[in-house]
């Protein structure tokens, strides 16, 4: 017997380890990319008078954009400055 045939193929050996990082990939990674590119076109289109909802629960008014943060209506006379990040997501446009 020649030692090669002893030892099994490389490539068929890390088949199931492809195979189970394909499947990752298409389950969970790229799903995950997609949504975050998603919510980052949805907070770069933001403009005043959108009607939003933060990760905390809080729905309110864009009422002003900065570069980073917002200013949000939530009553009357109450005005909170938030991250854009910290938007879940848009309600409505008025």
């Amino acid at each position: 017997m020649s030692p090669n045939a002893a030892q099994p193929n490389m490539i068929a050996s890390l088949m199931p380890i492809i195979f189970i990082f394909a499947i990752f990939y298409f389950i969970l990674i790229r799903p995950q990319q997609r949504k975050q590119k998603d919510h980052q076109k949805m907070i770069s289109e933001l403009k005043k008078n959108d009607e939003v909802v933060t990760n905390g629960g809080i729905h309110g008014t864009v009422t002003n954009l900065k570069d980073n943060t917002l200013t949000l209506r939530i009553d009357d006379n109450v005005k909170v400055e938030i991250n854009k990040s910290a938007i879940a997501y848009l309600k409505k446009s008025r």
